[in-house]
């Protein structure tokens, strides 16, 4: 397995970096407004993206996108956005150790959204995994 093309890589990249959001994210919340603190977080976003897209010269035309593809981006700038105020919303009412957990439940939803529209192929290993991460999310959320 190539690990510089690895998914796994990038998902467990993704993991860990996901992990110190909650926790900067949690310090950085305080005592300002959450959706401030998410308006900075989007800017810093948005200017360490350009300056991969610089530094690798992956600049394309957007008129060169198929209209599908700015579509499904659009609604998923969307749906990052709202998740992002109220992660951030979140974070500054209730402890990172119970908020970032509840919101991997992202996890089985996006199982479950993969099964029923994008005709994925659900495995023993799959439900059982899921079905452990919305056990997981109940338990720290209720006790």
């Amino acid at each position: 397995m190539n690990l510089r093309e690895s998914w796994l890589l990038f998902a467990l990249g993704s993991a860990f970096f996901a992990a110190l959001t909650a926790l900067f994210g949690k310090l950085g919340v305080a005592g300002i407004n959450s959706n401030l603190a998410t308006f900075i977080r989007t800017l810093v976003i948005l200017v360490v993206t350009a300056g991969i897209l610089s530094l690798r010269g992956e600049w394309a035309k957007p008129s060169g996108l198929p209209a599908g593809s700015w579509l499904f981006l659009v609604l998923s700038g969307i749906a990052t956005g709202l998740s992002w105020l109220c992660y951030y919303r979140a974070l500054q009412l209730g402890p990172v150790s119970r908020v970032a957990p509840i919101d991997k439940l992202s996890v089985a939803i996006a199982i479950v959204l993969g099964l029923l529209f994008l005709g994925e192929t659900p495995s023993l290993p799959l439900l059982v995994g899921g079905a452990l991460i919305v056990a997981g999310a109940v338990v720290i959320a209720l006790f």
